[in-house]
């Protein structure tokens, strides 16, 4: 045997350390909990007339690129938009639908979007390089210097937000809204929050926001849908929103409360648990065969054999 005693041993300690590693893996996932202090931002549907003065201050708090047509512009509203790398925000308008036999209110509902910070993000899940990160106070930040362009983030997101610069061949970047988290973090307040002349947007922690949510659906039960969007969805959202109108016939897409990361993260450990473990175990017992010399002995019995030729004599 080639193999010796203490080498075969390290083979063995360095399969089982292996194998130990996968199923320790399989079990390793644990649900974040977002902060107590968290922030976020209540947005009542109800009250917003499509004035795009959130735009307007968003474009200009980030520097960002002027539109084809001003802000002042308002036809721009009777076509469905998203965000992309020059508007990390933008306002929907909605005509009212037939809901069964429910005829809903006459008046348009405005929707302002965003990026929703998330509290379990898929974009900071998906990230292999943690250019997106997840901040106390609930905003999910980017930092283009440790990002690669892989663009996962724009699959993993479960709200179509980042946006990439394809236009931009030297140093392109994801681009979304950043909760405006320079100004936040030293006590300031979202750009969009604090020009909106409708107080259409209210800023605070995230547990008073679900608060006020709650006494207005109570004292207006008219008024709302008996819906709170984003205390739940996808695990959570920093930003909430109250509507008069169905969530799914204004904009809204309808989604599971659970987080995508622990979806993708199950799929991920079970494979490591049914699969991954007999792949290192097969690959372990190959390795030690390998090291004891055991193919290569077969092998050398099998070319020691005589041929069929080499039996027959000559008479």
């Amino acid at each position: 045997m080639d193999l010796s005693r203490r080498g075969f041993f390290k083979v063995l300690g360095a399969g089982g350390a292996a194998i130990g590693t996968g199923f320790g893996t399989a079990n390793a996932s644990e649900i974040p909990a977002p902060s107590e202090d968290s922030l976020g931002c209540l947005v009542d549907t109800t009250l917003c007339v499509g004035c795009r003065k959130c735009e307007q201050a968003c474009n200009q708090r980030h520097n960002l690129p002027a539109p084809e047509e001003s802000f002042e512009e308002l036809t721009v509203l009777e076509k469905e938009r998203r965000m992309d790398e020059t508007s990390y925000t933008v306002v929907n308008k909605y005509y009212p639908e037939n809901i069964g036999t429910l005829t809903w209110r006459e008046r348009p509902t405005f929707v302002k979007f965003q990026c929703m910070h998330c509290n379990d993000p898929s974009c900071v899940s998906a990230c292999i390089v943690g250019a997106l990160t997840k901040q106390e106070n609930g905003a999910v930040i980017y930092d283009a210097k440790k990002c690669i362009g892989c663009r996962y983030c724009m699959v993993a997101c479960p709200f179509q937000v980042p946006a990439y610069e394809f236009d931009n061949a030297l140093t392109p970047q994801v681009r979304k809204c950043t909760f405006c988290f320079e100004y936040v973090k030293d006590g300031g307040l979202p750009a969009c929050a604090q020009v909106c002349p409708r107080e259409v947007i209210t800023f605070g922690k995230r547990k008073d926001l679900l608060h006020l949510a709650e006494w207005k659906m109570k004292n207006n039960p008219d008024k709302y849908v008996d819906h709170i969007y984003g205390q739940h969805e996808v695990g959570g959202t920093s930003w909430l929103y109250l509507s008069s109108e169905p969530f799914e016939t204004i904009g809204f897409p309808k989604l599971s409360d659970d987080p995508p990361p622990r979806l993708t993260e199950k799929i991920q450990h079970s494979l490591f648990q049914y699969f991954a473990a007999p792949v290192i175990l097969y690959t372990f017992l190959g390795g030690v065969m390998m090291a004891t010399g055991f193919m290569k002995n077969g092998k050398k019995k099998i070319s020691d054999k005589p041929s069929q030729k080499g039996d027959t004599h000559e008479s």
